[in-house]
């Protein structure tokens, strides 16, 4: 809390306000977690029972005032409605949550606010839309990217030979931040400790004959997280976190993927996207770098063969893209039992 609150004094200081990109102020960025403790904190009790139009503006002055942001006269009909912070807020009194004319955005943040029979707040939870859109259980979310090789994987390759423009430059000439920890953060690359992309292929050639468990084929998630912890243990000992966030090891901007058949699983951000990441907004996804690796089952599994490591930005000039499918209309989810309970 006490770091939250820095970057809180930060934000004031800074003079920006919330339409103010931060890509060049990654320090004031506050992350999802931390951005729920805070408005939790600052918003639980306030009074909404207000006509809608006076409702909205009275929720997001207190968010302006709970981040550290000058007070604004009228709001600009943006989207996401603090685009500095990349989120966008939800007030529900019941359970369905209702998004109206654009889909979820999977890097956005959504700030779901509760409020009880008189209109106060009772609790606030953030997520992000990655994790948001899971909740969808009819299929209107129907968002989803695939690939494979051009040509049979039969070795390891390294499709970037040198990380993308922006990573080069944050890794050469990062500035000092304003606010400063005492140990780097596991959830953002850091420059003392980002492994170049060249590098990060010789360390993980030597995997290339592992076996790692394997806990089913229904078990995709399951058996992905066996390979994030070997690629964990063998980079300097980092912590091994399987959060179900994007990328799976983001100190190095890595994603991971366990292939034992041709067609690759990329989820709802197409590898190449300049869209900003939840966590890291000065890091696009077309920055993060893919890890490939080609696996053989055997008995309970799965011998690592090759591998083939390439920016998101490189991603296509390798693999094959399946053309996703994008349905626009009124979202409509129920919200899980428990959810504004649950960490």
């Amino acid at each position: 809390m006490a770091t939250m609150h820095k970057v809180v004094r930060a934000i004031k200081k800074s003079g920006l306000g919330i339409y103010d990109s931060l890509e060049k102020y990654p320090e004031l960025y506050i992350e999802t977690e931390e951005l729920g403790k805070l408005l939790n904190q600052y918003l639980k009790g306030l009074d909404l029972n207000y006509p809608l139009r006076t409702r909205s503006k009275v929720l997001k002055t207190a968010v302006c005032e709970a981040l550290g942001y000058p007070i604004l006269n009228s709001f600009q009909k943006t989207r996401p409605r603090f685009p500095g912070q990349n989120f966008d807020t939800y007030i529900q009194k019941a359970d369905n949550l209702q998004i109206w004319n654009e889909e979820i955005t999977p890097s956005r943040r959504y700030v779901i606010i509760r409020v009880n029979k008189q209109n106060k707040v009772s609790g606030v939870k953030v997520i992000t839309g990655e994790l948001l859109a899971t909740f969808d259980k009819t299929g209107t979310l129907t968002q989803k990217f695939q690939a494979k090789s051009r040509s049979p994987v039969r070795k390891s390759i390294l499709v970037s030979t040198q990380d993308t423009k922006n990573v080069r430059k944050k890794l050469l000439g990062a500035r000092r931040s304003i606010v400063q920890g005492d140990t780097t953060d596991p959830n953002r690359p850091d420059q003392k400790t980002f492994i170049p992309i060249d590098v990060l292929f010789a360390q993980l050639t030597s995997l290339c004959g592992t076996v790692v468990s394997d806990p089913g084929k229904d078990q995709e998630r399951n058996r992905g997280a066996t390979l994030h912890r070997v690629i964990c243990t063998s980079l300097r000992d980092m912590p091994f976190g399987d959060s179900g966030k994007f990328p799976d090891v983001p100190s190095q901007l890595l994603e991971l993927k366990l292939q034992t058949s041709p067609t690759i699983d990329l989820g709802l951000v197409s590898p190449d996207s300049p869209e900003s990441l939840s966590e890291s907004p000065d890091f696009h996804h077309c920055d993060v770098r893919y890890a490939v690796f080609y696996g053989v089952p055997m008995g309970h599994g799965v011998r690592l063969e090759h591998f083939v490591l390439s920016t998101g930005e490189d991603f296509f000039s390798f693999f094959q893209r399946f053309e996703g499918k994008v349905k626009n209309k009124k979202i409509q989810m129920p919200l899980p039992r428990g959810f504004f309970e649950s960490k």
